[in-house]
Formats: structure tokens, sequence, C-alpha cells
């Protein structure tokens, strides 16, 4: 398993320490307990540095630097100018008792130095098109977008109650069909980079004492890294009895979980697109929020739950719609860790963006009382086989511009009317504020009906100036809002 103090990833490693002279030991002075003077140069005073990183809806991010100093800091001299991190624009400076993000900061020994996510170099998820690009399940494009305020056995017959293996038609290329990986592929898509940076102290430094720690033209490298979120998750592998084939898993526990109190809880799977495909076992909690949003302290605080994100070694499912044996190995994992937790069988939920989503389609076709409730982001499936989902509750997102996905989740919800289950719809901005989208989920909501299904208006969820799909676009949009998570939490089977 991963350390989870150095999470590294990628085409190199963290960096080691470059301390601010030749020696992190006391002065003498300090050291026989003499009298220190008001000024005293910064030379061996710092202990660490630690990247912090932050994952956004497109991906991970180097957000922050905790520089831990010997004594206690005062913030009163602090400012944007005390520290020049290369390649960064650095937005914010205050002292810490910890190596942790503040809103407002206390003395401490610990400087934190917020950088700003839309600084190009602080893309950790890249793909091969470029830094900060997270590709679609197919064919990756160029992103700029920015950050919002992660032996084989025989494929499933088709039948009322398992996938179809009917060929779809062509569409635009943004879904696995047009041109892109097959079932199979194992070729990344994309790269977790190492999170590291170096900054130097070009202002002075003071500590609560009256010290001051004057500027310093050395440079100093992070020697550690803290992974917002994605530190608590735990990586396992599984090996299916059934199709022999392996997974391996990322599992967050709900902190003061405990196999022997009778308490049980949700579990949500997600599953990740094609461009996470045989990456880390930590891909899929650093392409995007489709994870690591279920397990975030505001999201635990409302609904206590376990979060499961497999890591898949190659391409699941492409539009044959006819999957590889990993389809139903993560339905067998899923069924094995409720006997291994004490999960509530009834508040099992699925989710994914491209082909994850169609994962998640066919999982509740093929398995339909397996979960209580799932949110598809961008995916399709044949409208021949979509009638067993109108037995469930979903809720959809997808573009008007991502012309695959939308037509057919069109036919999809057609199918489920036709059937006499209410959908409930409504075509949203995908630039909205986070109080506009409530009020869009509130309004959804009201329709009460089992399946929603929302659409971003054309033109809305690209942002301006970006060259990103509007397929890709969409799920960097969708886990970021709330109503929908909490909506999904309060189904059961």
């Amino acid at each position: 398993m991963v350390d989870r103090r150095r999470f590294i990833v990628g085409s190199g490693a963290v960096g080691t320490l470059a301390v601010l002279g030749t020696t992190a030991a006391c002065t003498a002075q300090e050291a026989e307990g003499e009298a220190v003077s008001e000024t005293m140069p910064a030379t061996g005073h710092v202990r660490s540095a630690t990247a912090i990183t932050q994952v956004f809806g497109d991906g991970q991010k180097l957000i922050a630097v905790a520089v831990e100093y010997d004594t206690d800091i005062t913030g009163s001299a602090l400012s944007t100018s005390t520290f020049k991190v290369t390649g960064r624009t650095v937005t914010k400076v205050y002292p810490n008792r910890s190596a942790d993000l503040a809103e407002h900061g206390s003395n401490g020994r610990y400087v934190i130095v917020e950088l700003s996510p839309d600084d190009k170099a602080a893309a950790l998820w890249v793909t091969q098109q470029g830094s900060g690009t997270a590709s679609n399940s197919a064919s990756p494009s160029p992103s700029s977008s920015p950050s919002p305020s992660a032996s084989p056995s025989a494929s499933p017959t088709a039948s009322s109650s398992s996938p179809p293996t009917a060929s779809s038609s062509s569409g635009s290329g943004q879904a696995p069909g047009g041109g892109g990986p097959k079932v199979g592929d194992s070729t990344p898509g994309g790269t977790i980079v190492a999170a590291k940076a170096t900054l130097t102290q070009t202002g002075t430094v003071t500590t609560t004492g009256g010290t001051r720690y004057p500027a310093s033209t050395t440079g100093l490298t992070t020697d550690a890294v803290k992974n917002l979120i994605v530190d608590d998750f735990r990586q396992f592998t599984f090996t299916d009895p059934a199709t022999k084939r392996t997974l391996k898993y990322n599992l967050f526990i709900p902190k003061g979980y405990d196999r022997d109190h009778h308490k049980s809880y949700p579990l949500v799977l997600f599953m990740h697109d094609a461009s996470v495909v045989n990456v880390a076992t930590e891909g899929p909690l650093v392409q995007g929020l489709g994870a690591v949003c279920w397990a975030s302290p505001e999201d635990q605080a409302r609904h206590e739950a376990f979060v499961l994100a497999p890591e898949y070694d190659s391409v699941v499912i492409d539009d044959t719609y006819k999957p590889s044996p990993l389809f139903d190995a993560t339905a067998h994992l899923v069924q094995e860790l409720t006997k291994k937790y004490n999960l509530d069988e009834k508040r099992l939920y699925a989710t994914g963006q491209s082909m994850g989503a169609m994962m998640t389609l066919g999982l509740n076709i093929k398995y339909p009382e397996l979960f209580g409730a799932s949110f598809v982001v961008a995916g399709q499936w044949p409208a021949d086989q979509a009638k067993p989902l109108a037995k469930k509750k979903l809720w959809i997102v997808v573009s008007q511009d991502d012309d695959k996905s939308y037509s057919g989740e069109n036919a999809i919800t057609k199918v489920i009317k036709e059937q006499g289950t209410a959908v409930g719809a409504a075509a949203w901005n995908g630039r909205s504020t986070a109080a506009q989208f409530a009020a869009d989920v509130r309004s959804m909501k009201a329709q009460k009906a089992p399946v929603n299904y929302a659409s971003f208006k054309t033109g809305t969820v690209v942002p301006a100036g970006s060259t990103t799909s509007a397929h890709m676009a969409t799920w960097q949009v969708a886990y970021t809002i709330p109503g929908i998570r909490e909506w999904v939490m309060n189904q059961s089977l």
C-alpha cells in the first residue's frame, strides 16, 4: 500500500529537502540556552516542507506547501510576498499549528503557502495531450478548463437481465466506440505526476518570541506530500473466484467504523472512464471528483458511507456492449465487501462516468437487486435493453453537446417512460453557481420521480476558451453538485 504521507506516482520522486544552510541543528547559542539576537539567519530553522494536494473536477492539483519551522511563527508580518514558489502563483500565506489548510491560521510551527489551482503547473493528473487534460473514454482532447470553486470467463449473454451484445450505431467519437480504445485495451490514457514544489523565503518570517528569520536566496524543495481525502483511502486487491480476474481497488472506510458494532453503512461504487485504465491504483481518486466527493468531510458528516473505487487494468466495455470479465468481477467485489463489512445491502449505490456510466447502466440491468440508486454521468446503453431500468432509481446527467450520450440517454428515458415510470427532466446551465445548482436540484426533486434526467444546455458545459470535449466536461461539473449526491444517499431498495 502506498505510504499515506508519500503518495508518489509518475515520472519522478519528491525531492529531498534543501535546507536553508548546512545544518538543521540549533545554533550553539540556542543549544546552550544563551540569549538570541533579535535578527537571526534562517539557516537551520526549517524542519520540513510538505506539498499539499487537492482533487478538483478536472483532477488533482498541488495547491499549497506547508513549511515547518523549529518554533512557532506569528502571522503578523506574513504576506503573499514572503515566499516565492517556482512557476506558481502564491495566493495566501499564514501560520498554523499543523500542516493543514485553514480559513484563518493560528500561530504555530507551520507556515502555509497556498497556491492558485488555476496555474498550469498545478495539475498532477495529465493525459497524453498535456498538463491538466482529463480525457474522455475514447479520444483524449486538450483541456484548459479552470478548476471548479479521482483465466477470463465468457462475456455475459444478452437477456432481459443481462447486458446486450448487439452493436450500437456509430457516434460522435466521444464515447468508447468512436475510434477509441476497445475492450481489453490496457493503454493508459492518463498519468499521475509527482507532487513537488520549490520555494524560496523572500521575506522576513518572525517567531512568536520576536526573533526574525530574514529572507534567503536558497531554494527549498518539498520532501513529503499530503493528499487531501485521497490519503483517507486504502488500497487492496480482489481475485474473483468466478471470473479468475484480479481487481485492484481503493476503499474509504468511515472513521470510527467498528465491525463488532451493529450499525450498517451504505457503500458507493465509483467506476472510472477509460482515460484512467491501467494507471496507478490511486488513479480513480485523482482523475476527478467521482470517487473522493463522497468521502469528503462534508459528505461524511451528512452520510457516513464506504466508498469503493476499482482501478481497471483494461477497458471493460466499449460500444459493442460486450463487457470483459471485469464487469462481473466488479459486481462480485461489491457482494464480497457486503460480507466483509457491515454494509446495508439496501443502500449500495453505483456511479460512473463514460465507460463507468455504461457499466453503471449495464450492472443495473444484469444485477437488478444490487443497487438502491445510481448516478449516471455521460453514458449510454442500447434502448432495446433499457426496460429493466424502469424499475430503478436513477439520476442521469449529460450534456446536450455530447451527441452520442445525449441521444442515448434520450432513447433510454423514452423507454423508461413507456414502461409507466415517471422521469423528471430539466435543462440546466452547466456554468451555474453552487446556489443555482442547488435550486435546480430542488426543482427536480419536487417532481418526485424515481428517475431524474438533467441535461446541460448547449454551449454551457465547456468553459469559455477551452478545447475540452463536452463529454469530458460533463463529469468535471456533475460531481461538484452536492444535491445530487444527497438524493442518491437518501434512496434504498
